[in-house]
Formats: C-alpha cells, sequence, structure tokens
C-alpha cells in the first residue's frame, strides 16, 4: 500500500492512531505528481506550497490534540472551472487563460471550511464541452491506465489525479455525465447528486440547468464524504435547495439485502461493447447473489434522451457564452478596429471548435421560428422523462446501467464525427434531463481497461444510492491490475 493511493477516510484513521502525518500524505502525493504529470497532464496549475502549508497545520492541530475532521490538510484536486479567489480559472480555455478569479466559489468555500488543502487545478474540455478532455486548450490528459487512451471529459483531469494518486480526490462537475464517465474510464468513483443539492454558484456555467458539481474519489465512502462537505444551501445560487443537512455515511455498511434494483426495459444495451454488455450483466449477478432483487422498469422516453440533452444544452450554452465578448474580461483580440471586430474576433481567436460548434447550435435552435419546434419540445420531452424515472423509482430503491457503451479509446477515435461522440453519452445524459443523483463505481476490467456499473437514484435519495453503491463495492473486492505509469 502507497500512500497516494490509499482512501481519505482509511489515511485520516491512520494519522489519528499515529501511524503518519498529514505532511507524510501530502508529500506522498506531491511526489507522484512530480514523477507522473509530465506524462499525465492531469493540471493546468498546480499549489504544492498551499498543500505543504495546510498539512503542516493540521499536524500541529493534532500534536495539540484539537479535533480534526477527515478532510482537513488532504490534498484535494478541483476541475479549473470552480472559482478559486486568486488563483487562475481557466474553464480549459484560452479565452480564459490569464484570468484570475476575484473570488470564490460555492463549493470550494465549503470544503475550505472542511480544511481541504488545494493541490491543483485539473484540466478538462473547454467549458465542460466534450467527453475526453481533448478538446482543451492546453492540450489534452492521458489515461493512467494506458497512455494511448482518452481519461474521458470534461473532468478528465479530475479523474485521471484520482486514479494516479496525484490527488487523494477531487471535485468535477457533470452535465450529461462528466463525472461519471471519466470515473468509469479511470476505475474510481464519481457521484453527481440531485441537481441543487451542491452549490453552482463560482462554477462556470456551460447549461445552468443541467450542470451540478460532485465528488470523485478513490472509493464510496470517500465520496460520502466529500459530500458531507460540499452539500447545502447557498443563497447566492438560486437553484440550491434548502433542505436539511444529512450526513452521507449513515447508510454504509447495510449491505444489499432486500434492496430493488431496476434495468430499464428500453435500454439499448446492444449499443455497447461485448465487453461492458458482460462486465455488466456480471455486475447484475452480483447484485443478485448479494440479495438485491432485480427488476424491470419502463422509461418510455429513453430513446430521445441524447437528441433532447443537445438541444437544451447548446440553447443554455449560446445564452452563457454570450458574457465572452471581449470587452469585460478575458480574451481581447489585438487586431480588431471596431466594436464589432472586438466581439467577432476575440470569440473567434479564442474558442475552441467543439464550443463553437454548440454555440452555433443552441443558437439556431432559439431563433425565430425554430424556438417552439426544438426548444420548447426538448423542455417538454424533458418532462416527461422526468415524470417517467419519478414513476419507476416508486418500484425500485435505484436503476443499474452501463456508464459508457464503451472502455477508454484512443485519442482522435471521434475527433471530427460529433455525433459519434454523442451518442456515447446515452447512458449518463437522462439523470441530468431529470435531476436526479448518479454515480458510477468500478465494475471491473475489459483487459487493462476499467469499466464502471452506475447506479442512478430518485431525487434526494444520495444516502440510499450510496448505501447501495458501497454494497456492491464490497461484494465486488474489485482486484485491480497495475497502472501504466
Amino acid at each position: 500500500m502507497t500512500l497516494y493511493n490509499t482512501p481519505i477516510h482509511k489515511l485520516n484513521q491512520m494519522r489519528l492512531e499515529g501511524a503518519v502525518s498529514t505532511t507524510e500524505i501530502t508529500e506522498a502525493v506531491l511526489g507522484r505528481i512530480d514523477a507522473t504529470e509530465k506524462d499525465l497532464h492531469s493540471y493546468l496549475s498546480l499549489t504544492p506550497d498551499n498543500a505543504l502549508a495546510k498539512a503542516k497545520a493540521t499536524d500541529d492541530k493534532l500534536a495539540n490534540k484539537e479535533a480534526v475532521g477527515p478532510l482537513e490538510g488532504m490534498p484535494i484536486s478541483v476541475k479549473d472551472i470552480f472559482a478559486i479567489k486568486g488563483q487562475r480559472t481557466t474553464c480549459g480555455s484560452k479565452y480564459l487563460e490569464n484570468f484570475v478569479s476575484p473570488f470564490e466559489s460555492g463549493v470550494t468555500s465549503r470544503l475550505d471550511e472542511a480544511g481541504y488543502a488545494l493541490v491543483g487545478k485539473t484540466n478538462m474540455d473547454e467549458f465542460g464541452m466534450g467527453s475526453s478532455t481533448e478538446n482543451s486548450a492546453f492540450g489534452p490528459t492521458k489515461n493512467p491506465w494506458d497512455l494511448s487512451k482518452v481519461p474521458g471529459g470534461s473532468s478528465g483531469g479530475s479523474a485521471s489525479s484520482v486514479a494516479s494518486g496525484q490527488a487523494l480526490a477531487s471535485i468535477g462537475s457533470d452535465t450529461g455525465g462528466s463525472v461519471r464517465q471519466p470515473a468509469s474510464y479511470n476505475s474510481i468513483v464519481g457521484l453527481k447528486p440531485t441537481y441543487g443539492r451542491v452549490s453552482r454558484w463560482g462554477m462556470v456555467a456551460y447549461s445552468s440547468s443541467l450542470d451540478q458539481a460532485g465528488p470523485m474519489t478513490q472509493d464510496v465512502t470517500d465520496a460520502a464524504l466529500m459530500l458531507n462537505a460540499i452539500a447545502g444551501y447557498d443563497h447566492q445560487d438560486s437553484t440550491s435547495l434548502k433542505i436539511p443537512k444529512e450526513d452521507f455515511t449513515a447508510g454504509l455498511g447495510q449491505g444489499l439485502k432486500g434492496k430493488k434494483v431496476g434495468v430499464i426495459k428500453e435500454l439499448d444495451i446492444a449499443s455497447a461493447d461485448s465487453d461492458v454488455i458482460k462486465i455488466y450483466q456480471e455486475n447484475l449477478k452480483l447484485l443478485e447473489a448479494s440479495g438485491a432483487e432485480i427488476v424491470e422498469v419502463s422509461i418510455p422516453n429513453l430513446q430521445h434522451a441524447v437528441a433532447t440533452y443537445y438541444v437544451i444544452a447548446p440553447c443554455e450554452a449560446s445564452s452563457n457564452l454570450g458574457r465572452y465578448d471581449g470587452i469585460r474580461y478575458g480574451h481581447r483580440s489585438a487586431s480588431a478596429s471596431n466594436l464589432t471586430e472586438v466581439y467577432e474576433q476575440s470569440r473567434d481567436e479564442a474558442l475552441g471548435e467543439e464550443v463553437k460548434l454548440r454555440v452555433l447550435l443552441g443558437t439556431f435552435a432559439l431563433s425565430a421560428g425554430y424556438y417552439d419546434a426544438y426548444y420548447l419540445k426538448a423542455l417538454k420531452i424533458q418532462n416527461l422523462i422526468r415524470s417517467q424515472y419519478k414513476a419507476a423509482f416508486a418500484q425500485v430503491d435505484v436503476i443499474a446501467s452501463p456508464v459508457s457503451p464503451t472502455a477508454a479509446y484512443n485519442f482522435g477515435d471521434r475527433v471530427g464525427d460529433p455525433l459519434k461522440s454523442y451518442l456515447a453519452d446515452c447512458f449518463t445524459i437522462p439523470a441530468n434531463l431529470a435531476g436526479i443523483p448518479g454515480i458510477s463505481v468500478p465494475g471491473g476490467f475489459s483487459g487493462n481497461l476499467p469499466v464502471g456499473l452506475q447506479l442512478l437514484g430518485d431525487h434526494l435519495s444520495e444516502t440510499k444510492l450510496l448505501s447501495i453503491a458501497h454494497g456492491f463495492e464490497q461484494a465486488l473486492d474489485l482486484k485491480k491490475p497495475s497502472l501504466a505509469i
């Protein structure tokens, strides 16, 4: 066992027993970054001095017999979509390459309250638009299981940092699967909470009605601890839910006996690779053998989820990215000679091709004569999907599916073919449309490449979802092969 690939809850117990110091833990993670970052490129900025200072302060508290929380002093990375005061927040875009945030996001404010140690900000697809981290303006992140494969996206840097031991945990964001899919590709746990459970304040907006921050961790227990820290009402976020605080670790260890696990009748499982199907079926058998009951449920409009998402998300992106105009902040064209050229050239020079594609798609769908035909119709289908999931959860505790139709793929495989990339989100997108929580848990390996199991829960059912995910994790007890790095 090495310190950098040991879950936070175990390390916390070790340091409380005096077996290890927070400084030793942090030095192990920073050493791992030094050894691997040149090959992985998980980070866009690093803050080692901050991490070491927080570690020393935590060790001083421990020496003085003061109470220390489980995340206190622990080296954690944050996706570069979250504003951190005084730090660069690029969102993977050349447009914001030199933008230093004057304020702190809701998520990182809560992590500060929990005492976390920021080790760095991670690479991502530009403005969260992508599933491979190939759309980052600063170059792609590599998958630590196979350097020729993508780490997934858009939270690919976060996933790679946790899987490789460059951070003990990370915070990503999930608009259509951007926490869960890279978690699957990297054999870590990725949780998308209920929409509104975690503050979106200071998280750079892609699609405001779908975006949600979530933890990416080495195991389910750490995901629960991280959610404990970041969940809660934020008056600065108009979509934040004012609900009582919960302890998401409360259901851990309850097992799977008597739980009902749904499988969707309309799920297009045949679109997945044979290895993914095989691992998924084995995971279902394990759930059943561990005491769960498998129940078929129906989501009649599931087939329309991807099309619905790729109308709603680009429409909201078109609106949200209007602020990048070359006037207020970010990149401004040096060659512009009038106001129109400032707008046009600044955006043309500094926004990537995928971002331009989605903004154009959204602008078209919102234009006169097309709003009713596309955007309004998509909202109606979204409401149908939401109500159909609600009906399904009246019958089951969770719904299971693969996370992605494939394991991690080669760099360049989907470049130039956006439709192929969009269709690969077919299993993750419905949770965002319905606003429900979803988790990716390591489910097995196709050769040396990880494959995850997705579990979805009803609105605000994270405690139950984490309990069942933990039961599955314990039953599987996955033995992982060695990383490529």
